[in-house]
């Protein structure tokens, strides 16, 4: 017998998980690949601002104990998104942690209708928004939604 097959959510995790190592702020690193109808349309990391240094190498901008230089992965991969004229309406996303307030809401004016994170990450009101917004949070570390 052959090596099992890995199922959509493991296969596009999987590839958050690798996008997530271009990371260039070592307090957190995360990656982010939104998906249409099993077609990855945009991935993001977070990392500095385009053509900045890098907090790895530069130093840390530290605000009430965040590192606040960095973009974020989900808005990063709506971003390119954008600049590549790839619409994002009724995807989904992957993404290692679950989305900031900030980046939930982007999220959510973005059309994005499902969130499959692989760790909560902090912020409780996601999950009473999401819901009332109908935007399905799937957290993948338990294989249970939230």
């Amino acid at each position: 017998m052959g090596r099992k097959r890995a199922d959509w959510d493991t296969y596009f995790m999987s590839i958050a998980r690798e996008v997530a190592t271009r990371s260039t702020c070592d307090r957190k690193w995360v990656g982010a690949v939104i998906v249409r109808d099993k077609t990855i349309l945009s991935t993001g990391y977070n990392g500095s601002i385009r053509g900045l240094a890098h907090c790895d190498d530069d130093g840390h901008m530290m605000e009430n104990g965040h590192c606040i230089a960095t973009v974020h992965a989900e808005a990063n991969a709506v971003v390119q998104a954008a600049r590549n004229g790839v619409r994002i309406e009724g995807a989904e996303i992957y993404v290692t942690a679950s989305p900031c307030w900030n980046c939930f809401k982007l999220l959510a004016n973005g059309g994005i209708r499902k969130v499959y994170f692989g760790e909560f990450y902090r912020d409780e009101r996601v999950l009473e928004i999401a819901r009332q917004a109908r935007i399905e949070l799937i957290d993948l570390s338990a294989g249970e939604n939230p």
